[in-house]
């Protein structure tokens, strides 16, 4: 990444933006106008950043119930995701999706998923088509710790080893499946170590280094494109939020404190932003004028979907069946 500051400042603005969707979201879902539940991306920027950066548009992506910042970071537009949240018209499922069904098919985007792992057979079926159609497109699948325990996730790296379909299985591994610890549920300490019982490619990385990222999915994304099948990332990172928004009476049941604020220590913006600054590529002025435009974007964003319409009910069943 080094000498291309203008790449380095895109993967600033990415997370940023992120950030402050996750904590305007955040403040309208506190003041009940959204509805619904809502699971915050807030100290994982970095993962959906760095993997998205190694992308074409023209390749495909899997996400998880924590999904914005996948979405943000695939190129999704944050006025129709807002809109979305609040239920209206005008968002990406016409507001009948909510927060973990937000999808874009023609940015590659497969869809958020509500059920864990639930995404990792769909980039299966994405990846032998792209096989079966001799592209060299990829898929990143995005799933969490807890989702590396599920059939879903041994089914699906066994079929992409053996037909050596072009995916990118990223394991975004906060420590907690909602509020069990996955030293209690793993067996094995590195998720990534999985790959051996595949043949696959594989490796653990800081999940809030941007960059540390981005170098491991950009040659995952290299081997898939060249025919070589899949590769397991585990990217290990935290999650500063309770599982969904509403968990706050829950703070310190199952994570001390202590443990919070450690890793918030390691915020992956502000360790960028010192990154930048070394670099001499980005200074406070230009900080400010990136949390200007992110924070003007994001208004219009809100704007947007509050002016727009609710679905009329006789809507209700429109769009259930493919035609």
């Amino acid at each position: 990444m080094k000498g291309q500051p203008k790449m380095m400042l895109q993967l600033y603005r990415t997370m940023l933006m992120i950030r402050r969707f996750e904590e305007k979201a955040m403040d309208l879902k506190a003041r009940q106008i959204i509805a619904g539940l809502l699971h915050l991306y807030i100290g994982e920027e970095a993962v959906a950043t760095g993997v998205c950066a190694s992308l074409r548009k023209d390749d495909y992506i899997s996400s998880t119930h924590r999904g914005h910042g996948h979405c943000i970071a695939k190129g999704g537009d944050v006025s129709l995701m807002m809109a979305e949240l609040l239920g209206r018209q005008t968002g990406y499922c016409q507001g009948k999706g909510g927060s973990m069904h937000i999808a874009d098919i023609d940015l590659g985007i497969l869809g958020a998923n509500g059920i864990v792992a639930a995404g990792m057979p769909i980039s299966g079926g994405a990846a032998l088509s792209i096989k079966m159609r001799g592209t060299d497109q990829v898929v990143a699948c995005f799933f969490g710790d807890g989702g590396s325990n599920t059939g879903a996730f041994h089914e699906s790296l066994n079929m992409a080893a053996v037909w050596k379909l072009p995916v990118i299985y990223v394991c975004e591994n906060n420590g907690y499946a909602i509020s069990v610890a996955q030293s209690r549920a793993c067996s094995v300490r590195d998720i990534y170590l999985r790959k051996d019982a595949y043949g696959i490619q594989g490796c653990a990385v800081d999940g809030n280094d941007v960059l540390a990222v981005y170098e491991a999915a950009k040659e995952a994304v290299a081997r898939a494109r060249h025919g070589e099948g899949p590769t397991l990332i585990e990217c290990k990172t935290y999650r500063w939020r309770g599982h969904y928004e509403g968990e706050a009476d829950r703070t310190y049941t199952y994570r001390t404190k202590q443990e919070i604020e450690e890793w918030m220590e390691k915020c992956p913006i502000k360790r960028f932003q010192k990154r930048l600054a070394e670099a001499e590529i980005l200074d406070q002025k230009g900080l400010n004028q990136i949390e200007k435009e992110v924070q003007e974007e994001l208004e219009k964003a809100v704007q947007f979907a509050q002016n727009s319409p609710f679905p009329e009910p006789q809507e209700a069943l429109k769009g259930l069946y493919a035609e």
